[in-house]
């Protein structure tokens, strides 16, 4: 089930609000500027999932959300425990950074947590099937896959080329918990 924890960015150990209620975690993130969604798939994709189906079967939302924000090109990227990069993959974007356009996930299948540092709070979001989440460009950031990598997800983009991680060099990420 999917969820949102927040912290103050200067206090780790003692979250200041949580919830896993998907009405009370799109109310926190609405208030933020970050969107969070729960779509549903228009079909059954069955276990691994194919990159064409699992389009084919978000078409109606992307085409939604592309219309609405602009956005020009969209992909599926899934990740295996078995994966031999995941450890280097997952350090790679445990450390904050941000973006110079929108970071679009929406969870086909398994988890993921965004933590996202705004306005002297850690917003830990942990992303589940059926949800969309949309990270606003310059957010700063990161993105834990867990030990254990195992989701599918649809990225949406405005420019692949714009999607290069700035890292910020701050090491704020690694006082706040993991995904497991």
């Amino acid at each position: 089930m999917s969820g949102l924890t927040i912290f103050s960015d200067e206090q780790p150990e003692q979250p200041l609000w949580q919830s896993r209620d998907a009405e009370e975690i799109q109310q926190q993130l609405t208030a933020i500027g970050v969107r969070f969604e729960r779509w549903q798939a228009d079909r059954e994709l069955g276990e691994n999932p194919q990159p064409d189906a699992v389009i084919a079967a978000y078409q109606h939302e992307i085409n939604r959300l592309v219309a609405e924000k602009g956005y020009q090109s969209w992909d599926v990227i899934s990740m295996r425990p078995d994966n031999a990069q995941r450890e280097v993959l997952r350090e790679k974007f445990l450390s904050e950074h941000t973006h110079g356009e929108d970071e679009v996930r929406f969870f086909v299948e398994g988890t993921g947590l965004f933590c996202l540092h705004l306005n002297d709070k850690i917003y830990q979001i942990l992303c589940e099937k059926n949800d969309l989440l949309s990270v606003p460009a310059d957010t700063p950031h990161w993105f834990d896959m867990g030990s254990k990598p195992n989701f599918t997800a649809i990225r949406v983009f405005d420019n692949p080329e714009g999607w290069v991680a700035r890292f910020s060099g701050d090491k704020i990420a690694d006082a706040y918990p993991r995904l497991d």
